[in-house]
């Protein structure tokens, strides 16, 4: 679908009120660009900067094919629309970038005057993204379903382990013999690890104390630790964006969700892999159906093996686990502890690549707890 003609590029009138048009544009999920004869970007607006995955000021100047591989955009065409005037569409074009990046995407081209001078307004839409906001929609409604049951049930294991360890206390009160004992404290230790797991399975039971908080330094923390615990072979790196704002966090909670995926990244390497530490600032991302203008995208990228596809759907589910001393509650406990921040984990996986991604949104104001 067009949005913007040639005589809406300037500026749009709303019942006598003048927006301006970057302010629109940037309100946008299609990417924007606006590009002349030689294909030089004059315009990009936020969600193209995602796209790219470059800021304004990098890619504004520089030619389309320094970004994008000559056989994704035909650039006889687009040249050859300017010139007759003429609009066109191309329906799932993978775009592939220069610097390795591949998306499927619908692109539309339109011819505008800008004074004496013809441009072309180029409009991408992810295809990708539609089908990933709609698994995201379901995999949410499906883990939120999952979540109740195991909390249903949950509460009603924790009832009958309450009774069954005041009755071995009560028991042991009774009995006279060390040895009968020993049984009576096997109950209660059991009892005891049963209801601790079954507590892990609730979730987080503490109030988040927002502060406004570098988000580097809880992410620090973590790399520090993990380095500790790897093998001094272990390559583990950093990728900062320094820009990043401070937002209000629960630097605990944080840490906690970084570790728990860190944890794993660690586990599925090899002595001489690499894990990798990163940060940006992403526009105009969905989350659980709410649209945030700027988030915080915090990575954890491993060459290890990769998730397994049989537990790739539900592996945010509490006891899915590809590993056979695992517990499966680490990366619930995580993206529970993220939610509290109305963020959400992401995941995309393959042979010797795993990569969790954390967005959390940028918000001028505390958080509503």
């Amino acid at each position: 679908m067009h949005f913007f003609g040639a005589a809406r590029y300037n500026c749009i009138i709303m019942t006598n009120t003048y927006i301006s048009n970057g302010t629109l544009l940037d309100s946008m999920a299609t990417s924007v660009l606006v590009v002349d004869r030689a294909l030089v970007i004059r315009y990009v607006n936020n969600a193209a900067e995602a796209l790219f995955e470059l800021s304004r000021n990098q890619l504004v100047g520089h030619t389309l094919k320094h970004f994008i591989a000559n056989n994704s955009l035909n650039a006889e065409r687009m040249q050859s629309a300017l010139t007759h005037r003429e609009s066109y569409t191309e329906g799932e074009v993978t775009l592939s970038f220069t610097y390795g990046k591949h998306c499927l995407v619908d692109a539309m081209v339109s011819v505008f005057d800008d004074g004496n001078e013809s441009l072309l307004l180029l409009e991408v839409i992810l295809i990708d993204q539609q089908r990933k906001l709609s698994q995201d929609n379901q995999h949410f409604a499906h883990q939120q379903a999952a979540k109740e049951l195991i909390r249903g049930l949950a509460h009603e294991i924790k009832n009958p382990l309450g009774g069954i360890r005041g009755a071995a206390q009560l028991l042991e009160r009774e009995l006279g013999s060390d040895e009968q004992r020993e049984f009576t404290s096997l109950i209660m230790e059991q009892s005891d690890r049963l209801r601790n797991m079954v507590d892990k399975l609730l979730g987080p039971n503490t109030v988040p104390s927002f502060k406004l908080q570098n988000v580097h330094r809880s992410i620090e923390q973590i790399r520090s630790l993990i380095s500790f615990e790897a093998d001094p072979s272990l390559h583990i790196e950093r990728d900062y964006d320094p820009s990043i704002p401070e937002i209000y966090i629960d630097s605990d909670m944080i840490q906690q969700a970084i570790l728990n995926i860190a944890r794993n990244a660690l586990q599925a390497v090899s002595d001489h892999g690499k894990i990798t530490f990163v940060t940006r600032v992403q526009r105009q991302q969905m989350i659980q159906g709410v649209r945030y203008p700027l988030c915080v995208e915090i990575k954890v990228i491993d060459d290890g093996p990769g998730i397994p596809t049989e537990i790739k759907d539900t592996l945010f589910y509490p006891m899915v686990t590809s590993k056979s001393d695992g517990t499966g509650l680490g990366l619930s406990i995580a993206q529970s502890l993220i939610e509290h921040h109305k963020g959400k984990i992401e995941v995309e996986s393959w042979p010797g690549h795993t990569e969790f991604c954390i967005l959390l949104p940028i918000n001028n104001q505390e958080l509503t707890k």
